[in-house]
């Protein structure tokens, strides 16, 4: 594997998938900009170095920007074609392997070259300093001023560090955790730490606050990029990231202690951010901030990260994520999560499951389709209830069940299951916890569920999509999902209401402005836009779907919402201006002008 993140940007150039940017380019604005046009292009594009960005230190994005890229981060490209699948593979004959009966002296005897292998993969603890402590900052001089965090979005509410490895340590069980929390830089020795309630590193917090601790916290970036990769993935609680890292690099994480706290970080990381979070201090204001979902996450309180060191190796890079409308570099790590965690999810939660997927459009969340071998009735609700109370997918809305043998990313294939399907009968209501950053639920942090029973449709006759008659005053219809997917989409001018026509089988209803996006941009400001509690109803045998954006404050409303996150005009035509300077070929327009027609404000939310 990686001896640190210079080593991947030279294998990343030798494989003909990383674009130096030679030129100075600004942290604030420039670089997302340039990004967001990369990760858009076909394939992901390519990872992108930008040497000068006016600090010591240069900053590469979009480093897992693509299978392959995600593949080489996580050691599997020698794999072959299907390198991820391999891996999955992997974890599977582990998991049988650990898992089988043990009914004799020799079959106890075969498992001692499995734990001789687990073992390999333990983190240790090494004495003396890493290569991430070659050059240390502490006391007045530990300041982040010099580092090239980036301000991605124009409402922004700052420069965010987009891909920290931050280390907790739960303080009744000593239990370590490697999660990845967004932090906004205040001031030069202070930041936001935006865990969520649902997260590990909150639990910590609430554990430090009971007993009235103060909160060791270090962040580490960089190194071998398997590291940020633990750190995302859905592992269980109280169980080592590192042990993770290790599996997939097939060789243990050397880690060494912080200089100003007792945690512990990989020893050949590129910077290391050492401080505390003290939980009798007053939460900080923090956000706006352009996230994953395609919107801003708005302000909010989170803990204050106090730092005490800053240290960094000689020649360090500074690894940075850009998340936004999709598809971003995100729909790539959540592609390699579905396939490598599906063996645990089938092994420890629901057996029954066969294959998982989730479409970029749902932003991981929002949209997942699932076989499953099924052998009675009510066993697809049994399996969506199952999932929706498993790890992050409980922060699922909107799940499809198919049977097994069916191909779950399978476009056409799930278009003629859902048009042929009886919504009335498919359809599974539910309620659950959702991901704090859902904008569009009244209830922060929980909202409705909807399973689809596809399991028979396939076979069920064919629907003829009945004449679409002319739309009422202020509405407009595009008819082009009608027949593949038996979806009727309708475009409302303010204060149009809309009436399904007869015989349509799904009815969608979006703003005007939206007229002109694709089916995917469509469903992703579907998923994201309703709370299927409120806006899915059944009107004489049409599934109805209120995908308008949410007037903040009226009845059963959030009382705010978001406006999408596009890059303002300035930054638009300056990167237009620069982009034979950056070097990158072509010229690739920002996709940020489709989407500006959706804001509804000049700030970040409505």
């Amino acid at each position: 594997m990686y001896r640190n993140l210079r080593e991947y940007v030279a294998r990343l150039e030798r494989a003909g998938e990383l674009a130096r940017i030679a030129v100075r380019v600004d942290p604030e604005y420039e670089i997302a900009e340039i990004t967001d046009r990369m990760s858009k292009s076909p394939g992901g594009g390519k990872a992108l170095l930008f040497e000068d960005t006016g600090t010591p230190f240069p900053v590469l994005t979009n480093l897992y920007g693509s299978e392959r890229r995600c593949a080489m981060a996580l050691g599997a490209e020698s794999l072959g074609a299907e390198s991820l699948d391999a891996v999955a593979a992997r974890i599977g004959a582990l998991l049988r392997e650990a898992a089988g009966p043990r009914d004799s002296l020799f079959d106890k005897l075969r498992t001692l070259p499995l734990l001789a292998e687990m073992a390999r993969w333990l983190p240790r603890k090494v004495r003396g300093r890493g290569a991430c402590q070659e050059v240390v900052a502490t006391g007045a001089a530990a300041s982040l001023a010099a580092l090239p965090v980036l301000r991605c979005w124009p409402c922004d509410g700052g420069r965010f560090v987009t891909l920290p490895i931050v280390h907790t340590v739960d303080p009744e069980t000593g239990v370590r955790n490697a999660g990845m929390y967004r932090m906004q830089l205040f001031d030069d020795r202070t930041t936001g730490m935006h865990w969520h309630v649902h997260k590990t590193g909150a639990r910590h917090f609430d554990a430090c606050r009971r007993l009235g601790r103060r909160m060791p916290v270090s962040v580490a970036l960089g190194g071998d990029p398997v590291y940020a990769y633990a750190a995302t993935a859905p592992m269980p609680d109280n169980m080592d990231e590192y042990l993770l890292a290790g599996f997939l690099r097939r060789r243990s994480v050397r880690l060494v202690k912080c200089l100003t706290n007792e945690l512990w970080v990989p020893a050949d990381c590129d910077f290391v951010i050492e401080g505390y979070v003290d939980p009798a201090e007053e939460c900080a204001v923090e956000g706006p901030f352009g996230d994953h979902t395609g919107f801003y996450s708005l302000e909010d309180r989170y803990p204050r990260f106090h730092v005490t060191a800053v240290t960094h190796r000689r020649n360090a890079i500074w690894p940075a994520t850009l998340v936004g409308i999709p598809p971003q570099e995100d729909a790539w790590i959540a592609r390699a999560t579905e396939r490598i965690f599906l063996e645990p999810i089938r092994f420890a939660v629901q057996p029954e499951v066969v294959d998982l997927a989730m479409p970029v459009a749902g932003t991981a969340h929002n949209l997942a389709v699932v076989s499953a071998s099924l052998r009675y009735r009510g066993q697809a609700l049994k399996v969506a209830q199952g999932l929706w109370g498993a790890g992050q997918m409980m922060f699922n809305k909107y799940l499809l069940v198919v049977e097994e043998g069916a191909d779950v990313r399978d476009a056409a294939a799930l278009a003629l299951r859902v048009r042929r399907a009886d919504p009335a009968r498919a359809m599974h209501r539910a309620e659950g916890v959702y991901d704090v950053l859902d904008h569009a639920t009244a209830t922060p942090g929980f909202g409705g569920k909807l399973a689809f029973d596809l399991t028979d449709s396939a076979d069920a006759p064919e629907w003829v999509p009945p004449p679409v008659p002319e739309p009422e005053p202020g509405v407009r219809y595009r008819t082009d999902f009608l027949a593949e997917w038996g979806v009727l989409a309708a475009f409302a001018e303010p204060g149009a209401e809309p009436v399904p026509p007869p015989g349509v089988k799904y009815f969608a209803v979006f703003d005007a402005e939206a007229e002109g996006l694709t089916g995917e941009e469509l469903l992703w400001l579907a998923a994201a836009d309703t709370d299927p509690r409120r806006d899915v109803v059944l009107r004489d045998g049409t599934l109805a779907v209120d995908a308008r954006g949410k007037r903040p404050g009226a009845p059963g409303h959030p009382a705010r919402f978001p406006n999408p996150v596009v890059s303002d005009e300035a930054t638009i035509a300056k990167v237009d201006a620069r982009w034979d300077e950056y070097g990158l070929g072509a010229f690739v327009a920002s996709p940020s002008r489709r989407y500006r027609v959706l804001l509804r404000s000049d700030g970040a939310a409505w």
